[in-house]
């Protein structure tokens, strides 16, 4: 019997189909740098890079008149020399707004925006490849290095308080009297194993990513925990509660009468579809039951992730705990992001001592 192929091989070996055909498209030396980055990126990382620097010759080519008849293959490393930290400012200037065939976007219109993130992730993008071919001198100049990248803004953490996430459980749970029609009967069917999921991400703090890419075989009741692969490809052992491995064995249950199509028996959670469940369809489900919840708080995922590392931190007050638990590979990654607990115990010392009884409060 041949051995399984797990979703991260599955999800590896698309990666590097799609890879292979980008880099066709863009310069030969191109290929020269994934081939240098292989062995310390993942799969992901090398074709989101890839797509990122396809942009920036994109951009040559429609925005710089020497090259508007020029195929982005044909590009040259003097032409990559040729450009100026002046044209690397239009750039950033052009990456808010750009337009791309419509079958690589979700717009109706063919244009791509974006934020400061995805600012931020291209530039770094374009400054590693620039940084890689000044270091084998195969360019003697790096505008990169002369312009300032764009500084992302520090966000107000939106996590879920200890009565919400009872409520939206309770909601996941219970919540089939207040629907009626097509609505009820997906919910009915799906009930088991949304709140498997809902459980699982605020039991353990798990990423969404790392969630759908459970397979059946990663779940260990009998030393309560689960095997995980982590952002950068790193497998990890998670523990979980009671609580969630109630909702397993509920969900599993069911699982058990769906019949998955061929190449998805071993996921864990299954779509409508019968299919490995998708990223974006928990971040849906997520969304829709916790609006029901709170409708002053946008609730993904990643919320009840910070939601259980709020609550674990609390519990502890051991921010090492907390950062190895979530898979953070440096801690000042998770001190930056509870810290202000922190403020909030200091504020509590503030009126925790009394230096004199106010006037009219005597002590008995």
């Amino acid at each position: 019997m041949a051995d399984r192929i797990t979703y991260r091989q599955q999800t590896d070996r698309n990666n590097l189909t799609r890879l292979r055909e980008v880099l066709k498209t863009m310069p030969p030396f191109v290929k020269e740098y994934f081939r240098a980055m292989d062995a310390r990126t993942t799969t992901k990382t090398q074709l989101s890079y890839a797509y990122d620097l396809r942009v920036f010759f994109e951009f040559l080519k429609s925005e710089n008149p020497l090259y508007a008849d020029r195929e982005l293959t044909a590009f040259t490393l003097t032409d990559l020399e040729n450009v100026t930290a002046s044209d690397l400012e239009e750039y950033m200037q052009y990456l808010k707004l750009y337009e791309v065939p419509e079958e690589r976007t979700h717009a109706s219109d063919g244009h791509v925006s974006n934020g400061l993130l995805g600012l931020k992730r291209k530039m770094s993008a374009l400054r590693s490849f620039y940084a890689y071919l000044f270091k084998r001198e195969m360019i003697h100049t790096n505008p990169t290095v002369l312009i300032d990248m764009p500084k992302i803004r520090e966000k107000t953490i939106v996590r879920l308080e200890a009565d919400e996430v009872a409520m939206l459980l309770d909601y996941v749970e219970n919540c089939g009297d207040k629907l009626k029609g097509k609505a009820k009967t997906s919910y009915l069917k799906n009930r088991e194993r949304d709140l498997a999921i809902v459980t699982l991400l605020l039991g353990t703090g798990i990423r969404v990513s790392e969630l759908v890419g459970l397979d059946v075989e990663d779940v260990d009741f009998r030393n309560g925990c689960i095997k995980i692969v982590r952002k950068g490809g790193n497998e990890a052992v998670v523990y979980f509660g009671n609580e969630v491995e109630k909702a397993l064995r509920s969900y599993l249950d069911v699982r058990s009468a769906v019949t998955p199509l061929a190449g998805h028996e071993h996921a864990l959670f299954y779509s409508s579809q019968r299919r490995r469940i998708t990223v974006r369809a928990v971040e849906n489900l997520v969304e829709k039951y916790a609006s029901a919840v709170t409708t002053t708080k946008k609730i993904t995922p990643h919320k009840l992730r910070s939601t259980y590392g709020t609550a674990l931190y609390r519990e502890t007050g051991d921010i090492y705990l907390v950062a190895d638990v979530l898979g953070h590979k440096d801690v000042n990654t998770t001190r930056k992001h509870y810290a202000a607990m922190d403020d909030d115990r200091r504020r509590q010392a503030a009126s925790a001592v009394r230096l004199r009884e106010e006037p009219g409060k005597e002590e008995e």
